[in-house]
C-alpha cells in the first residue's frame, strides 16, 4: 500500500529505519471524521499563513492526529458542547519537510512579505533565536494540534487577543498585555485541553501536545493528503 494513501479515515504511514528498511508504524487518522463538529482551518494548506504561500507536505487541508490525539480531542469537545463552544484547528499533524520549508523560508532575509500580518514587531532574523521557527517540530509526530474556540452556533472565533500564528510576546498564554476577557479565552482552552491530557507551550496560547504522546521520539514525513 503506497504510504500516505486513504483508507476509511486512516492514513498508514511508513518510516524508513537506519538500514534504509520501511518499517510501518500505526495510522493516523483524520480528526474530523473523529470529533463531532470540529472545525477545520488548514492554514499550510493554503496561501494564508506567515509565508504566504501552500507549505511543502500539505497537499490536502486535513488534520491527521495519532488515534490518542484524536480521541483526547474529541473528550475536549463533548466537554466545551455545553457551553455553546467547540474547537477549530488550524494545524495539525506537520511532516518534518514542512519544517524544514519553514526553516528556509526564515533564513531567506528578502521575503518579508507577511511580516505586517503576523510578525510586525519583529525582525525576521530573530525567528530562530526567539523560539518562534526551529528545526525540529513536536507536529510531526503527530499528537501536536494548533487550535482555538469557536461559539458553536456560528462558527466564530472566541478573542484570544492574538491571531493564531501571530509571532511576538503578546501570544505566549501569560502576556501580560491583553484584556481580561482575552486571557479568560485563553485560559478557558488551556484548561479544557489540559483536562483531557494536553500540555500548553509556553509561547504559543493555541499550541497542544498530548502529554502521553505515543511516539515522543518518532517525526514522520509523509504528505498530508
Amino acid at each position: 500500500m503506497r504510504a500516505g494513501f486513504l483508507v476509511g479515515g486512516v492514513v498508514p504511514l511508513l518510516i524508513l529505519g537506519a538500514g534504509a528498511r520501511a518499517e510501518p508504524v500505526p495510522a493516523l487518522v483524520d480528526a474530523a471524521a473523529r470529533v463531532p463538529g470540529l472545525s477545520v482551518e488548514m492554514r499550510y494548506a493554503g496561501a494564508d499563513n506567515f509565508v504566504g504561500r501552500p507549505i511543502a507536505g500539505y497537499e490536502a487541508p486535513r488534520c491527521l492526529l495519532t488515534p490518542q490525539a484524536a480521541g483526547a480531542l474529541a473528550q475536549v469537545q463533548a466537554a466545551l458542547a455545553p457551553a455553546g463552544l467547540g474547537l477549530k484547528v488550524f494545524d495539525c499533524y506537520r511532516p518534518t519537510r514542512a519544517v524544514a520549508d519553514f526553516a528556509a523560508w526564515a533564513r531567506d532575509p528578502a521575503d518579508t512579505r507577511m511580516r505586517r500580518a503576523y510578525y510586525p514587531d519583529i525582525d525576521k532574523r530573530d525567528l530562530f533565536r526567539l523560539g518562534y521557527i526551529a528545526e525540529r517540530s513536536s507536529h510531526s509526530r503527530g499528537s501536536t494540534a494548533d487550535l482555538t474556540l469557536v461559539r458553536s452556533a456560528d462558527g466564530s472565533e472566541l478573542d484570544m487577543g492574538t491571531p493564531f500564528d501571530h509571532f511576538g510576546p503578546r501570544s505566549a498564554p501569560a502576556s501580560p498585555d491583553v484584556t481580561p476577557e482575552q486571557r479568560a479565552n485563553r485560559d478557558r482552552l488551556r484548561d479544557a485541553m489540559r483536562a483531557a491530557g494536553f500540555a500548553p507551550y509556553a509561547e504559543e496560547w493555541w499550541h497542544f501536545t498530548l502529554a502521553a504522546e505515543p511516539y515522543p521520539d518518532t517525526a514522520f514525513d509523509v504528505p498530508v493528503r
